[in-house]
């Protein structure tokens, strides 16, 4: 018995922090999956959100492996000693968790992605009903020895209606109305009064934005979420009476727009909102529409330096150079590039 006592009390071998077989260093290794409740500050409140994490670290040539259930206490200790204890917004909690990560984990860099479902009650256009729509939240954050960066981000669903099928059905229609002895003048005054059919689809917008770490703005995920909404032909709701149908209908009806459309209304709603945003901050606009009469789903986006964007939408000059975002969060100084 004193033997095996003997043998209990011995330290476990660190396993992880051997020289591995082949000694190549690794971009990340981490947990994907990690589900939490955490409190968030949203619109100047404090309320509880079913998250996801993602949290990442590198690993260097000569270690075997990182410590998994480091993960796990790491995510733990800050959600009980930061978010509860003060509510953060998700980017500055993903930072804290990232922080604490490359320290613990001994990495060079570590990367932290927090996914935070909430609700929202909005009125309906027309009824005014009160409706609960959830969106997204999205922080992420990288840690190294250079400082951290932030991105804050939404992701919303709205409704897009197709402008190319709109103007097919607009020209056949303006045929036979012609054959029906209809003038130019009155054919207008029905497509003015009555929106023209086409084909719709649901649309997914994302928008992130990354500030350098002397920027003094402060990017709002509401702000960004309204942005997204507006960027779509109409937003859409739950809960909706008739009128409020036909209010949303008619919208999306009178505001066809392509895919490619909702991600330059999101950068220019961007450029609008926050005109004294530094130029080396970093924007990602995302759109993914379910088509309804094809079975493909398409997607289009723009990412790169803020100042990049804005220069296109003063010029309309194109920017040979896309910063991603990866190169974003992992450069050492692009703000001063």
């Amino acid at each position: 018995m004193a033997a095996d006592s003997h043998l209990t009390t011995l330290a476990s071998p660190d396993v992880q922090a051997r020289a591995p077989a082949t000694p190549a260093s690794l971009s990340r290794v981490g947990v994907t999956g990690v589900e939490k409740i955490i409190r968030i500050s949203a619109a100047g409140r404090e309320q509880l959100y079913h998250a996801g994490l993602e949290c990442y670290v590198d690993l260097n040539p000569s270690q075997a492996g990182v410590h998994m259930s480091r993960f796990e206490e790491i995510v733990n200790e800050a959600i009980d000693a930061v978010v509860i204890g003060e509510a953060l917004k998700a980017e500055h909690l993903a930072a804290h968790i990232a922080e604490r990560v490359r320290e613990r984990q001994r990495g060079l860099r570590a990367e932290v992605t927090i996914r935070a479902r909430y609700p929202e009650h909005k009125p309906t256009p027309v009824s005014g009903i009160t409706t609960q729509e959830l969106y997204t939240l999205i922080g992420t954050a990288v840690a190294s020895e250079r400082g951290i960066r932030r991105l804050v981000g939404v992701e919303a669903q709205g409704m897009t209606a197709c402008p190319c099928a709109q103007e097919l059905v607009a020209g056949a229609a303006r045929e036979r109305l012609s054959e029906q002895g209809f003038t130019d003048d009155e054919i207008e005054r029905v497509f003015d009064s009555v929106p023209v059919a086409t084909h719709n689809q649901r649309g997914i917008g994302r928008l992130s934005v990354g500030c350098p770490e002397h920027c003094d703005a402060e990017v709002q995920a509401e702000t960004l979420l309204r942005i997204v909404e507006d960027s779509m032909s109409s937003e859409i709701f739950e809960l909706m009476k008739r009128s409020d149908e036909r209010a949303v209908v008619e919208k999306a009806h009178r505001r066809p727009r392509f895919v490619e459309d909702c991600v330059r209304e999101m950068l220019r709603g961007v450029a609008a909102a926050y005109p004294g945003l530094e130029p080396s901050a970093f924007v990602h606009a995302r759109q993914e529409n379910l088509e309804t009469i094809h079975q493909h789903i398409v997607v289009a986006e723009r990412y790169g330096l803020f100042g990049e964007i804005t220069a296109e939408l003063e010029t309309g000059r194109h920017s040979q150079r896309h910063v991603t975002m990866r190169e974003w969060l992992e450069s050492p100084t692009p703000d001063r590039a």
